[in-house]
């Protein structure tokens, strides 16, 4: 069965930033932007470790009135946001995917 991977990629600007992939390659996770390749993958491991805990997931409203939720460390620092959904249960459904995805170890590193 496919699951999910990390895609670790390099900004203009020099900085870092990972997505977490679900098996059909959507977007399901963001990290913010990090100013070395170490933090972005410290990032990656914190997802690793926290993601199978639906206690660290926080679903939000933007101010569109889309429904998004966010993955917190153990420290309440976020360290994933997904993208807006449509719904409060498609952004459950999100949840679940990172869940199910965000202990993968498959690390692609883009950002050469």
């Amino acid at each position: 069965m496919a699951s999910g991977h990390y895609e670790l990629t390099k900004s203009s600007n020099g900085q870092y930033h990972f997505n977490l992939k679900a098996s059909n390659g959507e977007i399901i996770l963001s990290s913010e932007m990090y100013a070395s390749k170490a933090s972005a993958e410290n990032g990656i491991a914190s997802v690793q470790t926290n993601s199978p805990h639906e206690a660290q997931f926080e679903v939000k409203i933007s101010g569109n009135n889309k429904p998004y939720f966010v993955l917190k460390a153990k420290n309440h620092q976020v360290i994933g946001t997904s993208q807006m959904y449509s719904s409060d249960s498609a952004a459950k459904n999100g949840v679940q995917s990172v869940i199910k995805n965000g202990p993968t170890t498959d690390v692609r590193d883009l950002s050469a």
